[in-house]
């Protein structure tokens, strides 16, 4: 079938902009999985989003900033008689990590604010821009709500707080990727393409909301054999269930969360290859399928690093490794179901005046 172009452009500006803003989320979210796999996202207790930005700065800043670890369960339980330069070494990546936070914050408001003022948005791209921004803002405190988590009763912070704060990060990033995606040649698709792409963006992020829940349970330092899962391919229901009320199994039972991230890889795998092969008969147009092939193989090569995570007990490279490719699964997932999806116009007032001029006179 033939590609139909949208005449709806971002400024280029506005692209790189965008783009830029998407790596630093990227990266934003590689650190904090290194924070995590640290044991790092505890060492500051406190939530100062202005004075926070400096770091301590003297012998006696350090030790307040040590003195206040001390106070919480994880010290006292995990990590007694710790030195000073061990505390160090975490706090850094903690005050990294909410120090990039504030980096996306002003890199993301500043360029907004003058691309408003010279005019160079449309109006549903700055509704757009707005709903983003907002939901930046609301990161920082989904932040600040997961740290809490942990400083009082825990010795870590909660999985189910951790995984909102994930995969509100990543829902940011597959906005700002989808926006980037304005003016793109769309294929013309059957109704059942665009459902299934749907279907695989959907999933992935289910998959990384579960992925989060295994990381903050620590459960993929368990049942560390595939594809058997304590003793069995399918767990014994006795196993699976055992938390009363049931609900609670699918948060807090380390096996079942397993157990589900497994099995959820395996559908995203096997919907992947039924994409790919349905885009390929369907003649979607090379775009599509491209698309649909690079995904496919991306969530094949995903599933093999998790396998190779979990045997390997989680060595923080490969558990670095298999976050990351999660974000490319994401990043093409986004792009696929963007491609296949109906698009609404991003013209600013005056690209559009322009392009309403140019037929006028080609006329």
């Amino acid at each position: 079938m033939s590609e139909v172009l949208h005449h709806s452009t971002l400024p280029r500006a506005v692209r790189w902009w965008l783009a830029g803003i998407a790596l630093l989320i990227a990266v934003m979210v590689l650190v904090g999985g290194a924070t995590r796999l640290t044991e790092s996202g505890l060492s500051i207790v406190e939530w100062k989003p202005v004075t926070g930005t400096l770091p301590p700065l003297t012998d006696a800043q350090w030790g307040e900033a040590f003195d206040g670890y001390k106070t919480i369960p994880q010290y006292r339980e995990l990590n007694a008689g710790m030195t000073l330069d061990q505390f160090k070494t975490i706090f850094w990546w903690e005050w990294s990590h909410r120090l990039l936070g504030r980096v996306i914050g002003v890199a993301y408001l500043l360029p907004f604010l003058w691309f408003l003022w010279r005019g160079a948005l449309g109006a549903a791209l700055k509704r757009r821009l707005w709903i983003i921004f907002a939901l930046g803002a609301l990161q920082g405190a989904v932040g600040w709500w997961m740290v809490a988590s942990g400083l009082t009763e825990r010795v870590e912070v909660s999985q189910l707080r951790l995984a909102t704060h994930l995969v509100l990060a990543l829902a940011i990033y597959a906005a700002m990727v989808w926006t980037l995606r304005a003016g793109e040649r769309q294929p013309l698709a059957t109704a059942r393409l665009k459902i299934t792409a749907m279907a695989l963006l959907g999933l992935t992020f289910v998959q990384l909301y579960l992925g989060a829940l295994v990381a903050g349970l620590r459960a993929g330092r368990v049942y560390n054999t595939w594809p058997e899962i304590d003793g069995a391919f399918v767990p014994s229901a006795e196993r699976l269930w055992f938390e009363a009320p049931w609900w609670r199994n699918l948060f807090d039972n380390a096996l079942t969360v397993q157990f589900e991230h497994r099995m959820m890889a395996y559908t995203l795998f096997v919907l992947a290859l039924l994409h790919a092969a349905d885009t390929v008969c369907a003649r979607a147009g090379t775009a599509a399928v491209n698309g649909a092939v690079w995904l496919a193989a991306a969530i094949t090569l995903q599933a093999a690093l998790g396998i190779l995570t979990l045997l390997h007990q989680v060595p923080i490279a490969l558990a670095l490794a298999h976050q990351a490719l999660a974000i490319v699964v994401l990043t093409l997932a986004v792009l696929q179901a963007e491609r296949l999806a109906a698009r609404l116009p991003y013209l600013s007032p005056l690209a559009g005046r322009g392009r309403m001029e140019s037929k006028m006179t080609s006329g």
